[in-house]
């Protein structure tokens, strides 16, 4: 979800009023997809390399987060949506992980669709953590399968869909093992701007695509 700062740049007004805006763009895509039957949602909220940002944004983005979540309780249960956060946790204050943890247990029966916000996340990171956790466990015989549930997306289904916002054309450390087969659809529209009528050109662009993976048709 890219293209927040420069959106509030070009409005002429802070770039946490750019924040703002993209949270609403989040109510209304996590909404477009339930009606689109869509499974799985993910949402890139804020990478590890974020946390170099200034102390004053990593804050406002924290605090946003915070708000958000004690917001939109209704919108997901109303659409059936379950709550999840992935991502590194150890830099995430008390008062957060309170709230994260609430809402993933009130919304953990809802099955129309998981909505996965990746926060503090990086695939090097993923990846990194799930070498670690394998080799704690006393494993030495590791396959595709081993990594695959040790990842913090472990019984997910690997993307199908990268849609990127803001008109960059690269993956910025995301689901990198996830994503060996994903299709991508870059969109010069910055987040903010980004409606269900996006959403749809994305997903038609996406049935044009041959999904061979590796193999002839």
């Amino acid at each position: 979800m890219d293209g927040n700062g420069r959106w509030a740049e070009r409005q002429g007004k802070a770039r946490s009023e750019g924040h703002i805006e993209g949270v609403s763009r989040v109510k209304d895509i996590t909404t477009a997809c339930v009606e689109l039957g869509v499974r799985y949602l993910s949402l890139y909220t804020f990478s590890e390399e974020n946390w170099n940002r200034p102390a004053s944004e990593v804050a406002a983005l924290m605090g946003l987060m915070f708000k958000s979540i004690k917001k939109e309780y209704d919108t997901l249960m109303s659409n059936g949506v379950r709550f999840r956060v992935l991502g590194n946790r150890q830099k995430l204050s008390p008062a957060l992980l309170a709230a994260i943890g609430e809402l993933e247990k009130a919304t953990e029966k809802n099955e129309k669709m998981d909505m996965l916000i990746m926060l503090s996340y990086s695939g090097k990171w993923d990846i990194l953590q799930a070498c670690r956790k394998l080799v704690a466990s006393g494993k030495s015989d590791i396959d595709y399968s081993d990594i695959d549930n040790a990842l913090v997306t472990a019984g997910i289904p690997d993307p199908e869909l990268v849609i990127r916002s803001s008109g960059e054309k690269r993956i910025s450390n995301y689901m990198l093992w996830q994503c060996a087969y994903s299709e991508f659809v870059f969109t010069d529209t910055l987040w903010p701007d980004f409606r269900k009528e996006n959403l749809l050109a994305a997903l038609e662009e996406y049935t044009k695509r041959d999904r061979r993976f590796g193999k002839i048709k």
